[in-house]
């Protein structure tokens, strides 16, 4: 399903319509058809799309890294590919100066359209935004194409098969990139 995704942000060849499609439904959508790909791909028997909502149920229990807090005194942006209802629901316990979900952008990451409306947004310049991730194909690859200096948050140590920017083990450890 992300390899879909990934047409705007030149990763694939696939069907734009397609894609397009895609860019337009929701993230339980996307997720109930992801875990059905999946249990199709890896001959699950008796999975069913509907499970996808047990993963959803979570969301209220989830919560910031501790490493974030100490971030203060920077202006701070979500950019997350869920819908905002879903964002909603995660009590997060900080206001973010920006919030820029898939459902507002009308696309996902790596889809450029996630990162052009960051941008748009942000009220400064492009070389000003650091994009921080730890996931290698949705944060790395499509904020960079736009100029976004990209960090990968690698939280296990492993090596990137993408090229960051700069690669820091927790967010505490940001210093200057400029």
């Amino acid at each position: 399903m992300y390899k879909l995704l990934s047409f705007d942000a030149g990763a694939g060849k696939n069907d734009p319509h397609t894609v397009s499609s895609l860019s337009r439904a929701r993230y339980r959508e996307i997720g109930e058809l992801s875990l059905e790909e999946a249990f199709e791909n890896f001959g699950v028997v008796g999975g069913t799309a509907d499970l996808i909502e047990r993963y959803f149920e979570l969301f209220p229990e989830m919560q910031l890294y501790p490493d974030v807090l100490p971030t203060g005194r920077y202006r701070l942006a979500v950019v997350s590919n869920i819908d905002d209802d879903l964002l909603g629901a995660t009590r997060l316990g900080w206001e973010f100066d920006l919030v820029c979900t898939a459902e507002r952008a009308g696309g996902y990451k790596p889809d450029g359209t996630l990162f052009r409306y960051l941008i748009a947004n942000a009220e400064v310049a492009v070389s000003e935004i650091l994009h921080s991730g730890q996931s290698q194909f949705t944060d790395m690859v499509g904020g960079k194409p736009l100029g976004l200096t990209v960090c990968w948050i690698t939280g296990t140590g492993r090596a990137s098969r993408k090229q960051p920017d700069a690669a820091r083990a927790g967010i505490t450890r940001y210093s200057r990139f400029h």
